[in-house]
C-alpha cells in the first residue's frame, strides 16, 4: 500500500482516486505475498526454503513475486476493481518494474533481518542499546545432551547438520511464546525476554516444555536421518542484565551481568537433576500465573561466583 501511494504521488501528484487505486494494487499484491510469507515463515514451505542458501532462497521469493505483480499489474486488476476502465494507451512496465523492485527490495530487508534477528536488526535501527542500559530479562539456556558423544559419531559435518536441524526445530517454540534468540553457542541455545512479556503466562517455561513436546514429536524423523534424536536440559533466571551494542565492523548486542553467568552455572547443574531442567525461584516468582506444571523445591544450590547459593526450583 505504502508503495502504491508513493508511486501515484511521484507520477502523478495527490490524486485521491489514483490514490486509492494504487492503495488496491499494494492490498492485491502484498496480499498474496502475504500469504506466501506466512506458509513461508511458518508453514509446510518453512523447511525447505530454510534449507536453501540465502541467495537461493532469495531467488525463489523474487521469482513468486514476479508471477504475482505481473499479471496484476499488467492486466490492470486495479483498476478494474476500482470500477474504472483501462486506458490501453497507458504504460504498463513502469509501475510493473517500480512493484517489482519495491517488493524484492522489502525481500532482501527481510532476508537480512532473518540472519540478524528482527528484533536485534529493530534495536540497531532504532539505537536502543547504542548507549548501555539495564533492563530486567528471563533468561533460558537450552543445551542438547550428549553432543560430545554426538559429535564422535556424526563427525564434524553430521553434528553441524544435527544441530542445525534441531535448533531450527525449536525456532518455533521461540517463536509462538515470543522470545528472543540471544546467541547460539556450541550446542547451546540462549533465548530471553523482557520481564513485562516473559512474565505473561509463563512463556519461558512453557517455551522449554514446547521445545521438548516438538522434539519428542519428531523423534522419528531424526532417528531416521541421524540414528539418534535430540534430547535437552535447561536452566531459567532472571533478574538485570547490561544491554549494548558492542563492535565496530561486526556490530552486535550483547547481554552482560551476573545473571548470565548464574544461568549457565544451573544449566551445568542441570545435567545432574531429574527431569533435566534447573529454575531459580527469582524467576518463578516473576511469572503473573502459575506454572503449566508441577514444580519441587530443590532448596538451595551452590553457584561458583555466589557466596549464599541460589533458591531453584525443578521439573517434577
Amino acid at each position: 500500500m505504502l508503495g502504491g501511494i508513493i508511486f501515484v504521488i511521484v507520477h502523478v501528484g495527490f490524486a485521491p482516486r489514483q490514490i486509492l487505486i494504487g492503495i488496491i494494487y499494494g492490498l492485491l499484491i502484498s496480499g498474496a505475498i502475504g500469504s506466501f510469507e506466512f506458509l513461508a515463515s511458518s508453514g509446510p514451505l518453512r523447511d525447505w526454503l530454510g534449507s536453501l542458501s540465502f541467495s537461493a532462497s532469495l531467488a525463489v521469493r523474487s521469482i513468486f513475486y514476479a508471477a504475482v505483480i505481473i499479471p496484476v499489474q499488467y492486466f490492470d486488476l486495479g483498476v478494474l476493481i476500482a470500477g474504472l476502465t483501462p486506458d490501453p494507451r497507458q504504460d504498463v512496465w513502469t509501475p510493473i518494474i517500480f512493484s517489482a523492485v519495491f517488493a524484492v527490495a522489502l525481500n532482501l530487508l527481510f532476508a537480512v533481518t532473518n540472519i540478524i534477528g528482527p528484533r536485534a536488526f529493530l534495536h540497531l535501527a532504532t539505537g536502543r542499546y547504542h548507549t548501555p542500559v539495564e533492563e530486567n530479562r528471563f533468561v533460558l539456556f537450552v543445551d542438547i545432551a550428549g553432543s560430545t558423544t554426538l559429535a564422535e559419531r556424526l563427525g564434524g559435518l553430521g553434528i553441524h547438520r544435527f544441530l542445525d536441524k534441531t535448533f531450527r526445530t525449536l525456532t518455533g517454540p521461540v517463536i509462538d511464546y515470543r522470545g528472543e534468540v540471544l546467541n547460539y553457542v556450541g550446542d547451546e541455545i540462549i533465548v530471553t525476554w523482557t520481564e513485562t512479556s516473559g512474565a505473561v503466562d509463563c512463556r519461558p517455561l512453557r517455551c522449554f516444555l514446547a521445545m521438548r513436546a516438538i522434539l519428542q514429536q519428531l523423534q522419528g524423523r531424526f532417528e531416521k536421518e541421524f540414528g539418534v534424536a535430540p534430547r535437552i536440559r535447561g536452566s531459567l533466571h532472571f533478574g538485570t542484565v547490561i544491554v549494548g551494542e558492542i563492535g565496530d565492523i561486526k556490530r552486535a548486542i550483547v547481554f552482560n551481568g551476573d545473571v548470565m553467568n548464574t544461568a549457565a552455572r544451573l544449566e551445568e547443574q542441570s545435567r545432574n537433576v531429574e527431569g533435566g531442567f534447573l529454575a531459580s525461584r527469582a524467576a518463578i516468582e516473576r511469572f503473573k500465573s502459575a506454572p503449566p506444571v508441577p514444580l519441587h523445591d530443590l532448596g538451595v544450590r551452590d553457584i561458583r561466583g555466589k557466596s549464599d547459593g541460589i533458591a531453584v526450583l525443578g521439573l517434577a
